[in-house]
């Protein structure tokens, strides 16, 4: 008895001591802050919380703390780690009930600490604690029943109570009526670096000699703070030569303690939601959801019913970006694991022989199941990076002979590579018949196989391809939803798309070569979108494609198109930039879908002014006009002008308050700028080849604009940072504290003097910065950064705002040419906003 007494006592003091245990954890004042604002501890209700998140995202952590901080406020209080493995690990009770009275036993006696109690009905939670105050934490519930048994209803407990439970399943928290539900974000780059320097170093930066690497893993492992400890302690005590060794296996497989953790959750799926994550990991990944259904359709009895499983037990994220557009997003690690499942798993997939498994994403792989013809009837989808290529691929002409269940093929090369790594030496006897993707980038043929049918095909993208025709005799398309034939500039015809009943895109840009549109596309009832930009033989469209579901036409650049098209007066976009048109029709003025018209003006075009209220976008090439027309101000809604060889003009004045770009091109008489801008997030200011603007207007686009480029033969004295070439070493006064800095950034660029005139007259300087820290660590800088300059015929400077997420106080900031050579850049510089 004194013994005991002992041990209660000593335990009582233990649970009086200040716990040290989470001090300096990364980011959970934040987490805390948002938990006590549910919590609602001042209120005398009882009530649930849920923290919901998926595997390794740290619930687990948040709910300790909580648990930590706010025990001693309550007469009795648990925590009950990780319930879900309770009910695998323990012998398998007979019945739920069995099972539900083994639950509350241990529950019980760890609450009141009373070991070995016997419970001889459910009733007894309630009739123990109804009129005490608990705090009770469930970590990890997987299934209704464990809540059922422990926390069935509020009244179990008494006044001021609070349950908190963690768990991966959302749906599984609304079903018990918990409406206070707290969703756990992944944390912050600059968090999650900090996160792996804490378990890596001991600290919150990494050592001398390896920002680099501790910057590669945290970006490998996505932010999960699961991985993040993990690797974080395994990296620990490592030499810089340790680390470089062990980053490629890293890069390629899952670390073992981190997969069992995230396969618990796979495992837990019935085997048609485990197929589902897998299409997900190995080719749906960041794809629009509504697509995704489509290609799944005829392999899943409810595919969005799936998605939305998977989401709600945190294994995908569906990411609503518009009304139309709903994002599937999985995390890095669990596409690895995923990817590891389909190359790894015993007696499902094969080690040894790629061409047996499912799923083809290795480009080693790949390779050798396209040249050595070993595909078979398991395979059903490849995916392979053109990127990743180490050379050309000479695919076999027999290669997909043996693939009869191929759905899904992916080719996918960079936009900007113009190498072809792809050869059909012998050409393409077959594809396979229930393809329902082909994505195919620089097709090498100058049509499809003959024996090829399309009858389930739903999305057809063969951008920068040879083909010349598609196929010869009319296919079924009834399942057809996509076609993309961007930049084939060989290709000379579609065929008859009668049939393609379901389409709703049809991609023609820049395919040069295309003379006419089939009449079938009359019968395209569901078309959305025709983009037509760049196609310069066309010259005319159907007089049937007054197609009442058009929402998007672009015809710019379309040169020989004399008429206005007959379309649908529900059309939402409509470009006509650059084209032959002479006159626009009086009634577009009452299009009350019309959203946005693009417009060239210039001699031609007789009738244009009833559709002032309605243009968004115009573009002037008029080489006689001194002064812009009095109708060009009244435009209310424009957002872009373009003036191009305007070399009579002096002055550009006032202008809509709507407008946001300005783009100037070889106006050589234009001297003067007396407009504003009102207070758009972003202004483009483009003046090419425009020598004789004065300094007031240089130094107002300079100011006032977010891009620009004008004329100029130096880098401005205002950007703090400048220096000769291409790239420069910026140090800020101390380490940054936010993960986003702007900065703006210019680049002097200089006219090669041995470029052909008349090749050069196309082409266009395509500059592209980027940003590394301590002079090593890459970081991501956004797409949008990406300018895209006509020819220039003397010195020009392009100055441009830009925002990045860093964490070093050492940036180095490099900026590319990409496309054609017709200049350099002479010198850079940068300014911290």
């Amino acid at each position: 008895m004194t013994e005991k007494i002992a041990t209660d006592v000593s335990n009582m003091l233990n649970n009086y001591s200040p716990s040290r245990d989470f001090d300096g954890l990364i980011g959970m004042d934040a987490h805390m802050e948002e938990m006590e604002s549910l919590l609602c501890l001042d209120s005398d209700e009882v009530r649930m919380i849920g923290i919901w998140g998926p595997s390794g995202i740290g619930k687990t952590t948040i709910a300790r703390v909580l648990h930590s901080q706010f025990s001693e406020n309550f007469e009795l209080s648990i925590f009950m780690e990780n319930i879900k493995e309770l009910m695998y690990t323990r012998p398998l009770c007979s019945d739920e009930y069995s099972a539900k009275i083994q639950l509350q036993k241990q529950f019980l006696s760890q609450i009141i600490n009373h070991k070995d109690m016997e419970l001889p009905h459910l009733g007894v939670v309630q009739d123990r604690l109804n009129e005490k105050k608990v705090l009770i934490v469930l970590d990890s519930i997987d299934q209704s029943i464990q809540l059922d048994a422990i926390a069935k209803e509020t009244r179990w407990f008494g006044h001021g109570s609070r349950i908190i439970i963690t768990t991966q399943d959302q749906k599984l928290l609304k079903a018990h009526g918990i409406n206070h539900i707290y969703k756990v974000e992944f944390p912050s780059a600059y968090e999650a670096y900090q996160m792996f320097c804490m378990y890596a170093f001991g600290q919150i930066f990494p050592n001398d000699g390896f920002e680099e690497l501790a910057w590669q893993v945290t970006k490998l492992l996505g932010n999960l703070p699961l991985g993040l400890r993990v690797m974080g302690s395994h990296f620990r005590g490592m030499s810089r030569h340790e680390w470089v060794n062990a980053l490629p296996r890293l890069m390629i497989r899952l670390d073992a303690s981190i997969q069992s953790i995230l396969k618990f959750s796979y495992n837990a799926l019935c085997e048609e939601d485990k197929y589902l994550f897998l299409h997900i990991a190995c080719f749906f990944n960041n794809q629009e959801m509504v697509q995704v259904e489509d290609y799944l359709a005829l392999s899943f009895l409810d595919v969005r019913q799936g998605f939305h499983l998977l989401a709600e037990k945190s294994l995908i994220n569906l990411k609503f970006l518009s009304t139309n557009y709903t994002r599937i997003e999985m995390h890095n690690l669990l596409v690895q694991l995923g990817r590891d499942i389909v190359s790894h798993k015993p007696g499902h997939q094969s080690i040894c022989e790629p061409g047996k498994r499912q799923f083809l994403i290795d480009a080693r792989d790949i390779c050798e199941v396209l040249t050595d013809n070993t595909g078979s009837r398991n395979v059903i989808g490849i995916h392979l990076e053109v990127e990743n290529l180490s050379g050309q691929l000479n695919i076999s002409e027999r290669a997909f002979d043996g693939m009869s269940n191929l759905k899904f093929l992916r080719f996918h090369g960079p936009f900007d590579d113009e190498s072809d790594k792809l050869y059909l030496p012998q050409g393409l006897n077959n594809l396979p018949q229930k393809l329902r993707l082909i994505q195919w980038s620089r097709f090498p043929m100058t049509c499809l196989p003959s024996n090829f049918c399309t009858k389930y095909l739903v999305e057809l993208r063969m951008s920068n391809s040879k083909l010349q025709n598609l196929w010869q005799e009319n296919q079924p398309l009834g399942n057809l939803k996509i076609m993309d034939l961007r930049e084939s500039k060989h290709l000379k015809e579609l065929p008859d798309l009668s049939t393609a009943t379901n389409l709703e895109k049809l991609i023609l840009y820049e395919c040069s070569s295309l003379v006419e549109l089939p009449s079938s596309i009359g019968c395209l009832y569901k078309l959305k979108v025709l983009e037509l930009q760049g196609c310069s033989k066309l010259e005319g469209l159907p007089t049937n494609i007054n197609l009442e579901s058009l929402d998007y036409l672009d015809l710019t650049d379309c040169l020989l198109i004399k008429s206005f098209p007959e379309i649908s007066t529900n059309i939402k976009d409509l470009k006509l930039v650059k084209t032959a048109i002479k006159e626009v029709p009086s009634t577009i003025k009452s299009w009350s879908h019309l959203r946005k018209l693009e417009m060239s003006y210039s001699e031609n075009l007789k009738e244009l002014p009833h559709a002032l209220d309605i243009i968004t976008t115009l573009y002037i090439n008029d080489t006689e006009m001194q002064e812009i027309p009095q109708w060009v101000k009244k435009i209310s809604h424009l957002q872009t002008l373009g003036l191009e060889g305007c070399k009579r003009l002096v002055t550009i004045p006032q202008l809509s308050d709507s407008l946001s770009q300005l783009v100037v091109t070889n106006c050589e008489s234009l001297e003067r700028l007396n407009f504003s801008f009102q207070n758009h997030p972003e202004r483009f200011l483009w003046f090419l080849n425009c020598f004789k603007l004065n300094n007031e207007a240089r130094e107002f686009i300079q100011t006032s604009s977010t891009h620009a480029i004008l004329p100029s033969r130096e880098v401005p004295a205002n950007f703090t940072y400048r220096a000769n070439g291409s790239s420069i070493m910026v140090n800020l006064n101390h380490r940054p504290l936010s993960t986003t800095l702007r900065f703006k950034a210019c680049v002097l660029l200089v006219k090669k003097i041995d470029n052909d005139k008349e090749e050069a007259a196309d082409r266009r300087t395509t500059v592209i910065p980027r940003i590394r820290e301590n002079d090593k660590i890459g970081v991501d800088v956004p797409w949008r950064y990406r300018f895209h300059v006509p020819t220039i015929l003397e010195d020009h400077l392009l100055t441009f705002q830009i925002e990045a997420d860093v964490t070093s106080n050492k940036l180095l900031f490099s900026f590319d040419i990409k496309d054609n050579n017709q200049a350099v850049i002479k010198e850079c510089g940068v300014l911290q906003l």
